[in-house]
């Protein structure tokens, strides 16, 4: 199978292509450069590959949540090439994407409490476990809150994600004995992004374009001054 995907829903930027479960993935670290760094990463990776847009059997996209700019940003990228291509798409959860590189690279840890800065004192966060394949499973549901009156099942894992390097306090005291380690630095990238719509691509949760849509999990996406 043959997929592309990206993620821009944070500070960092990325694009990778999977050709038959090999991932190249182009990365970078730059806030406010997503507009002007995704397109040429994914022409790269075409080019590289020798592919066109029509030769792809699908795509994925982080889907949020996260930025409201970063996630449109990715959206409007593939609804561009579905629509022009009449290509699926899967659309993936930033924060599944984030316990899926952590899954990748600590194969001692089961269980990830995923937690995203989203400002205003509140977090994006979700629980995330590995399953019988090493993909990131779901447990209950995602949800924006704030650290300290996030909900979680009786497990003991790992807290990962920026929200634990703003609010590893709070998160802390409020999960009690269950973080065994932290790892705030983990950022959303493309290549679980890859992994994970390849798995979604099994499973029959490609969708059409129309159906590709971001989803931001906070109702208000953006506050009067007056409200903050």
């Amino acid at each position: 199978m043959k997929l592309l995907a990206v993620e821009t829903s944070t500070e960092a930027c990325s694009a990778a292509l999977s050709i038959d479960g090999v991932i190249t993935e182009f990365f970078e670290l730059s806030p406010k450069e997503h507009t002007k760094l995704i397109l040429p990463m994914i022409d790269r990776l075409m080019s590289d590959a020798g592919l066109k847009p029509q030769q792809l059997d699908g795509l994925a996209f982080s889907c949020g949540p996260g930025s409201f700019t970063g996630v449109r940003i990715a959206t409007g990228i593939i609804h561009g090439i579905a629509l022009g291509a009449d290509l699926p798409v899967v659309p993936v959860s930033t924060l599944a994407a984030i316990a899926q590189d952590f899954f990748d690279q600590a194969l001692a840890d089961n269980i990830a409490f995923t937690a995203m800065d989203a400002r205003m004192g509140e977090i994006f966060w979700g629980v995330y476990q590995r399953d019988e394949l090493g993909y990131a499973q779901l447990l209950g549901k995602e949800a924006v809150a704030p650290a300290g009156e996030v909900e979680f099942p009786d497990k003991v894992g790992a807290g990962i994600g920026s929200g634990w390097a703003v609010y590893g306090e709070e998160l802390g005291r409020r999960l009690g004995g269950r973080v065994l380690s932290i790892a705030p630095g983990l950022l959303p990238r493309a290549q679980a992004i890859a992994r994970l719509g390849v798995q979604g691509f099994g499973q029959g949760l490609a969708v059409g374009v129309e159906q590709a849509m971001p989803v931001y999990l906070r109702d208000k996406v953006a506050k009067k001054e007056s409200e903050r």
